[in-house]
């Protein structure tokens, strides 16, 4: 999330401020928006104070515009590629928010179980009776886990950001796809922190690791496996209704 800069220190939301440099508080220039265009014409630098732009910004935009090449390779040109590319679009957001600030926000993952309802309302990979169920189990199971893991060892293990993430997904892809994705991520989470390990950093029961980024990849795997395996192969039968 953003911060006012100067002396108020109200939190901004995706909406306002605009955009700014986080090393010298400058707006960016509406010229300076266009993806990976203009991180190259500005030599990754800021234009105001020539600080260097993180490598992250243009590799999020590139996961973004890959996100909606392959919505459009798995679906078409078709309402369901819209919906795909929203999910995927969402879920890359939110994954890097999470792994850079260990938080979720209310702005993203309240919208992604809106729009999971209303893309399964017009028949996207879960009936909607599926996508309810998904919605309620998704939120109830991780709060649970969360509020028993915090009563045992005194500190959050999951939270409600995390709890919010599973409903939207519960919500996109039905129940049944619940128990895949946390297993799936599960061992995403595992061996990223297998791979902190390895690296030199220490890893004990109370280190943190970001578990949206698991959720965001496993539940986007389970989609595109809806888009290119035949429909009797899948266990979930996820497809879309609609062509």
């Amino acid at each position: 999330m953003w911060r006012l800069v100067d002396d108020d220190s109200r939190e901004g939301n995706l909406v306002f401020p605009r955009s700014y440099c986080p090393a010298c508080h400058a707006p960016i220039a509406r010229a300076h928006l266009f993806p990976i265009a203009s991180y190259l014409a500005l030599g990754g630098k800021c234009a105001s104070c020539g600080t260097k732009i993180p490598i992250r910004y243009p590799v999020v935009e590139l996961l973004g515009g890959a996100a909606a090449l392959g919505a459009y390779l798995l679906f078409g040109f078709t309402v369901a590629a819209l919906f795909a590319a929203i999910f995927f679009w969402i879920l890359i957001a939110l994954a890097v928010i999470d792994f850079e600030t260990g938080f979720l926000p209310d702005a993203l993952t309240l919208p992604l179980i809106i729009f999971g309802i209303i893309a399964s309302a017009v028949g996207f990979v879960a009936p909607m009776t599926d996508a309810l169920i998904g919605a309620v189990a998704g939120f109830l199971i991780f709060r649970i886990v969360g509020m028993i893991f915090h009563r045992l060892r005194g500190i959050e293990g999951l939270g409600q950001g995390d709890a919010k993430l599973l409903a939207a997904i519960g919500a996109w892809l039905g129940w049944q796809a619940i128990a895949p994705i946390v297993l799936a991520a599960a061992l995403i989470g595992l061996a990223g922190a297998l791979s902190m390990r390895f690296t030199g950093k220490e890893i004990t029961g109370a280190t943190p690791i970001p578990f949206g980024p698991a959720l965001a990849i496993s539940s986007a795997l389970i989609l595109i496996l809806a888009g290119i395996l035949p429909e009797d192969s899948l266990i979930l039968s996820l497809r879309p209704i609609f062509p």
